[in-house]
C-alpha cells in the first residue's frame, strides 16, 4: 500500500489525538484495573483505544484494526486480513502508572505479515517517530521541523544496551555480560526501539514475553533507520501469522552486523 502524505499525516494526527486523551487522564487521579493476564489497564488505555480505532476507521474504512484493547477477534478471521492496523493505544501502562513518562502510542500498518509503516508517539515529551523500511525514519518534536534519524552503524564499544525498566531476567543479564564493555540504558515501552533508531542505544535483547502490538510500529521505524528486530534464527519479526499474538524472543539492533548470536549463546 502506498503511504502518501495524506495517509501519513492522517495517522500521525490520530496518534497525537490519542496522546492528548492519555494526558487528560495522566494529569489527574486514575484507577488501575487488571486484565485476565494481570497486566494493568487504566481509563487512558481505553480512551486512546477508542480515539485510534474510530480515527483509523474514518481514515481507511477498508482496513481492519486490531488493538490491544480489542483482542476478541478470532484468529481464523484476522489471519484472512492481508492488511491491518496493529495498535497499542498505550504501550507501557506500568510506566504510566509509575508516572515516569516512558510510555507511547503505537500504530502500525501490517501488510502480508510485514510492518510496513509505523508511528510511535511519546505523549509526555510530545515526540513522534514514524517510518518504514522503504520510507526512512523521522522524528518530530511538537510542531517543530521533522528530522531524519539513523541507527548508529558501525557501532563501537562501549555499546549502549537497553535494559527494560519493568522486565529483567537472568538470560538478559547473561547476554549483557557477554557483550563486554557496555553502558546500560534504562527505558520503558517502545521508546527502546526509538532510541535505537535515533542512534542513542545499540542493542535491545528481549527474552521475556511481548505482544505483537508492542513491537510492530517501532520495528517499522527502526527498519527505516537502518536497524532491525530479529528472532533468534535471524529472521525479522512478522505479524498476524499465528494463532497467538505473542512474539517470540528477539534481538533489536541498530547495527545488524553486531555478533548478537554469540552474545545470546547460540
Amino acid at each position: 500500500m502506498k503511504i502518501d502524505e495524506a495517509l501519513r499525516e492522517g495517522v500521525i494526527a490520530i496518534a497525537r489525538a490519542a496522546a492528548a486523551e492519555i494526558l487528560k487522564v495522566y494529569d489527574g487521579e486514575f484507577a488501575v484495573d487488571h486484565k485476565d493476564d494481570r497486566s494493568p489497564v487504566t481509563a487512558a488505555d481505553l480512551a486512546a483505544h477508542h480515539c485510534i480505532v474510530d480515527g483509523l476507521k474514518r481514515l481507511t474504512p477498508d482496513i481492519p484494526v486490531l488493538s490491544e484493547e480489542s483482542v476478541g477477534i478470532a484468529a481464523a478471521e484476522r489471519r484472512q486480513w492481508r492488511r491491518m492496523w496493529l495498535v497499542d493505544p498505550l504501550d507501557g501502562t506500568r510506566e504510566f502508572v509509575k508516572r515516569n513518562g516512558e510510555f507511547t502510542v503505537n500504530i502500525a500498518l501490517v501488510e502480508d505479515g510485514v510492518a510496513t509503516y509505523g508511528v510511535v508517539q511519546a505523549p509526555v515529551t510530545d515526540t513522534l517517530w514514524h517510518g518504514g523500511a522503504e520510507l526512512g525514519a523521522f522524528r518530530r518534536v511538537g510542531g517543530g521541523e521533522e528530522r531524519a534519524v539513523h541507527a548508529r552503524a558501525p557501532a563501537h564499544p562501549p555499546l549502549r544496551v537497553a535494559a527494560s525498566r519493568s522486565h529483567r531476567d537472568q538470560r538478559t543479564i547473561g547476554f549483557i555480560e557477554r557483550m563486554g564493555e557496555v553502558e546500560p540504558v534504562g527505558l520503558g515501552s517502545s521508546l527502546k526501539f526509538c532510541a535505537l533508531a535515533d542512534g542513542g542505544i545499540d542493542v535491545y535483547p528481549r527474552f521475556g514475553p511481548t505482544s505483537e502490538w508492542d513491537t510492530a510500529a517501532a520495528q517499522a521505524v527502526l527498519e527505516g533507520a537502518g536497524g532491525g528486530v530479529l528472532d533468534l534464527q535471524g529472521r525479522p519479526l512478522r505479524y498476524n501469522r499465528r494463532d497467538t499474538l505473542l512474539n517470540g524472543e528477539f534481538i533489536a539492533l541498530g547495527d545488524l552486523s553486531l555478533p548478537w548470536k554469540t552474545w545470546a549463546g547460540l
